[in-house]
């Protein structure tokens, strides 16, 4: 991928702790950190279940380096995306990164979920009160099992007691009705996070199950709502990833080489 020829600069001081890759195939320049959380599969597949539309504001809570909201941006280019992180190195790489992309609709904003400003919203344009979409990819190892002894890796991975309801009630008040809310979860917090959605006034919840292969146990679910929608909710046929050889299979090259969307809701 050949790289905007308006950020040389950002290009020749690059950290030496960083290195420089592709999304979507090569339609997206990527950089990250070389040790601690490295993105996988999560951030890509939850960008492509957002029913987003131009012109929209979408908040990814944990944006990291950026990946889901550029992935996001490809698909649908004219939305105003918000990033929300925690720890300032990953939030500088997430604005390079949407500089470096061209992506000027995009910024990340240093945000320690699930603690969020009070109303009004400072981060949301200027006379707007609500996003129409949210997704995060909250940590979802339980909080006593052991931790990773890489800090950034742990803060990625390991839930806090008590954190799910508090990440979910969190990302659920910038939402307007009939917005969605979208999260990549373990297979294992399906139930209880469908419950707290539902505390919190989500409907039409669908569960889409990520299956490794066919005829393999999910690990990974995307979980996705409707602020006050009554409908009721439901299991969708979800997303064989690999094939038998370990090669992704043809719908996830959709997703993960083509940046085609996953449609969710009913």
């Amino acid at each position: 991928m050949q790289l905007p020829s308006s950020t040389p600069s950002l290009i020749h001081h690059k950290s030496k702790n960083t290195s420089d890759g592709t999304l979507l195939e090569g339609k997206i320049f990527y950089r990250q950190y070389q040790e601690g959380y490295r993105t996988a599969l999560e951030p890509i597949l939850m960008a492509a279940s957002v029913p987003a539309k131009t012109g929209q504001t979408i908040i990814e809570g944990g944006c990291g380096a950026g990946a889901g909201l550029m992935c996001l941006h490809y698909r649908v280019p004219n939305i105003t995306g918000i990033g929300f992180e925690k720890n300032p190195e990953m939030l500088s790489l997430a604005n390079e990164n949407f500089h470096l992309n061209q992506m000027h609709g995009l910024k990340a904003i240093e945000v320690t979920l699930p603690k969020l400003p009070k109303r009004p919203f400072e981060f949301l344009p200027k006379g707007q009160e609500h996003v129409d979409h949210v997704f995060a990819n909250p940590p979802w190892h339980s909080h006593n099992t052991s931790p990773s002894p890489d800090p950034k890796k742990d803060l990625a991975k390991r839930l806090p007691k008590g954190f799910l309801d508090e990440w979910i009630y969190s990302l659920s008040r910038p939402l307007r009705q009939g917005g969605t809310l979208t999260l990549a979860l373990s297979a294992s917090l399906h139930a209880e996070a469908s419950a707290i959605m539902h505390s919190y006034k989500f409907g039409s919840i669908t569960l889409f199950p990520l299956w490794p292969k066919v005829n393999r146990p999910a690990r990974i679910i995307l979980l996705q709502g409707r602020m006050g929608s009554t409908g009721g909710s439901h299991v969708a046929p979800g997303l064989v990833l690999h094939n038998e050889n370990g090669e992704f299979s043809t719908g996830a090259n959709h997703v993960l080489r083509d940046g085609q969307r996953l449609h969710l809701l009913s």
